[in-house]
């Protein structure tokens, strides 16, 4: 993992943010604010703290990114999203 990729393990997936492909939308922010907030480089960061919250609604905002800078993967390793 480069320092333009960040992941995290939030309620049993895998989240991994890919800041090369990231244009600073916010719809992931705006569906899920505890995970993800705009940095000042306007590109997606996890929050400091990253509580669990339900796995639809974390698929759901990492799969609301135009640009399939997020990508999700489940216990198994299995990609869900995109």
């Amino acid at each position: 993992m480069d320092d333009e990729q960040r992941e995290r393990t939030i309620s049993g997936h895998t989240v991994t943010i890919d800041r090369t492909l990231c244009i600073g939308s916010g719809n992931c922010t705006n569906l899920a604010p505890e995970i993800f907030v705009i940095d000042e480089q306007n590109i997606v960061e996890f929050q400091d703290e990253t509580p669990d919250i339900d796995a639809g609604r974390l698929e759901e905002a990492s799969a609301i990114c135009p640009v399939d800078a997020l990508i999700l993967t489940d216990e198994d390793g299995e990609q869900i999203v995109p």
